[in-house]
């Protein structure tokens, strides 16, 4: 809900309130220029237009010193201005408001009474420094919140306890979700991270890149012990500041449509066939996608998809190919493993994202594929990345909502503290209403740490100040490849996190009818090779060679030659190198 209101640009009316002077903060951001040698840009896709902007004369300085408040006089006048502009929503940051919310809380109390108006206010959603990400993050909250406080209202059911996944890997209650409508901005994805890390912790990996393909983009995220997290997350170029899980998400799926560019490139995505008409093979597109190439390899029988219950034709995959081979003067079938070739390219690149550009070495990592797609490409990707581990979870279709039943409760609380010397108050704060709004919870405490200079921090454990700072030199050095010892450490911001670990279901395996089908011709290691086809219970605990097809309802395991498929301990099938 909160992710397509905010592509899709069909929020709530928004209005934006900030101290007098700053009312272009939206629209200004960063200096950053995405296209350096465009000198006519596009212009940014504003959540709230500029006439939906207004300014409150206070002021209150970086220190917390000096408070200005605003006059009963201004918010009056800004009151009777919202009631004319006609709102749903209100975002309310006011400068330095990271350090103390009382002007802010003095705004809220104006507005209060107003029908059916949503106030978001910044030292609630985000109390951290940087105005223009703090103002960025309230106003998507304000924006996506009237729509999520109506969707839940539709989906309260007193029977049942209902919890809502977060992006940043736990579950939250409907309550918090309507109020922090931001937090759940790209949680499906979250659910696949926390369902990968859960299979390969059942399996003895606790390092494993998840790898999820569906039908137009691909996720890829690294565990490591833990998933990892960022607090620089952009959504549809917007800045979005509560803790995500580090997903990094490209255009290539398997309705991602292939074409020749004017250069006379073979391109695939980041245009997708999409649910209508879909691939060529389902029965109504016309164009070449990703599965038609896999239609055209012999990968995807007639009868394989979803049990058997949805049909595809891989003779019209076929007819798609025939203007795309002619156009690069090739046969079909090189035209579709060229397809895949490039989609694979692709995909490997996102996950050399998450790790080789952050300093990890992917070669020590299981790759856990999942999505309906990704059982196809996880062997020949893993291949090209140096990987010598493919995980395959038994239920791969929805491993994104099994990682939402096995997410813990998790609320964030964290407070701006540059330039603070004692600490240990602000965190007995945080830990306290911590405390208070999540009884029970394990609390865990971190902090943002930069080289004084530095625009840029790294979030560590907090255990004391001289173990966070070392603990800060190694990240520091993991990640950008250098670390200045000598040099003096800021605390940016500190974090308590309370987690609660929730009822979980068991990841027993399932008892799955051993099935040997008909031996065919599939096109993999370059050539066509008769492949046997079976399903994942007819896999033998002694284990299996490639070339294989493992068909399970929701997803397809390929195990090209040189690699061999065994059951796990948990009824997973895992894929290594001969």
């Amino acid at each position: 809900v909160a992710t397509n209101a905010l592509l899709e640009r069909k929020g709530a009316r928004t209005a934006f309130v900030t101290t007098a002077g700053f009312e272009d903060l939206l629209e200004i951001g960063r200096q950053n220029r995405e296209r350096l040698y465009d000198l006519t840009p596009p212009p940014k896709r504003l959540l709230i237009p500029r006439e939906l902007c207004f300014g409150v004369k206070e002021r209150l300085y970086a220190d917390g010193a000096g408070p200005e408040p605003p006059p009963a006089g201004g918010l009056k006048r800004l009151r009777a201005a919202l009631r004319r502009a006609g709102v749903e929503s209100v975002a309310v940051c006011l400068l330095h408001a990271y350090r103390d919310g009382a002007h802010e809380r003095m705004v809220r109390e104006a507005l209060a009474g107003l029908e059916g108006l949503g106030i978001s206010v910044s030292h609630e959603v985000c109390p951290e420094f940087r105005e223009y990400e703090r103002a960025s993050t309230t106003a998507l909250n304000a924006y996506v919140g009237p729509l999520m406080r109506r969707y839940l209202e539709r989906l309260k059911d007193t029977r049942h306890i209902i919890e809502v996944m977060q992006s940043n890997g736990g579950s939250m209650t409907v309550e918090e979700a309507a109020r922090f409508s931001v937090r759940t901005i790209l949680s499906g994805p979250a659910g696949g991270v926390a369902g990968a890390a859960a299979v390969g912790r059942a399996e003895g990996l606790s390092e494993v890149i998840g790898f999820d393909m569906g039908g137009t983009s691909t996720d890829v995220s690294l565990t490591s012990g833990a998933p990892r997290e960022t607090l620089e997350a952009l959504v549809d170029g917007l800045p979005v500041k509560p803790p995500m899980l580090e997903i990094h998400t490209v255009g290539a799926g398997g309705g991602s449509l292939a074409r020749v560019d004017a250069g006379g490139l073979l391109r695939v995505g980041p245009e997708s066939a999409g649910a209508d008409p879909g691939p060529a093979c389902y029965g109504k597109g016309e164009r070449p996608a990703v599965t038609d190439a896999h239609a055209v390899l012999g990968r995807i029988g007639a009868d394989q998809l979803a049990g058997g219950s949805l049909r595809i034709d891989p003779e019209r995959a076929r007819r798609a190919f025939v203007p795309l081979a002619r156009a690069l003067g090739v046969t079909v079938e090189e035209a579709a493993a060229g397809v895949l070739r490039v989609a694979n390219a692709t995909m490997s690149r996102a996950i050399r994202v998450v790790s080789v550009e952050r300093g990890i070495d992917p070669r020590g990592f299981a790759l856990v594929a999942f999505g309906g797609c990704g059982g196809l490409h996880a062997c020949e990707m893993a291949e090209e990345l140096g990987m010598r581990t493919v995980l395959a979870p038994a239920l791969a279709g929805s491993l994104s909502a099994l990682g939402m039943l096995l997410a813990p409760r998790v609320r964030d609380y964290a407070a701006g503290v540059l330039g603070g010397a004692d600490l240990e108050p602000a965190f007995g704060r945080l830990a306290e209403q911590a405390r208070r709004e999540s009884p029970g919870a394990r609390l865990e405490r971190m902090a943002d740490l930069r080289y004084q200079g530095q625009s840029y921090e790294l979030t560590v454990p907090w255990r004391g100040r001289a173990a966070a700072e070392a603990l800060f030199h190694e990240a520091h050095r993991a990640t950008y490849g250098y670390a200045i010892p000598g040099r003096e450490v800021e605390v940016v911001t500190i974090r308590v996190r309370a987690r609660k670990q929730t009822a979980a279901p068991p990841l027993a395996p399932a008892e799955i009818e051993a099935v040997r089908e008909p031996a065919r011709q599939v096109f993999t290691g370059g050539r066509w090779r008769k492949t046997p086809v079976v399903s994942r219970g007819a896999v033998s605990s002694r284990g299996e060679p490639g070339p294989l097809l493992v068909v399970d309802y929701g997803s397809t395991l390929l195990v090209p030659p040189g690699w061999r498929a065994a059951p796990g301990a948990a009824g997973n099938l895992i894929v290594r190198r001969a």
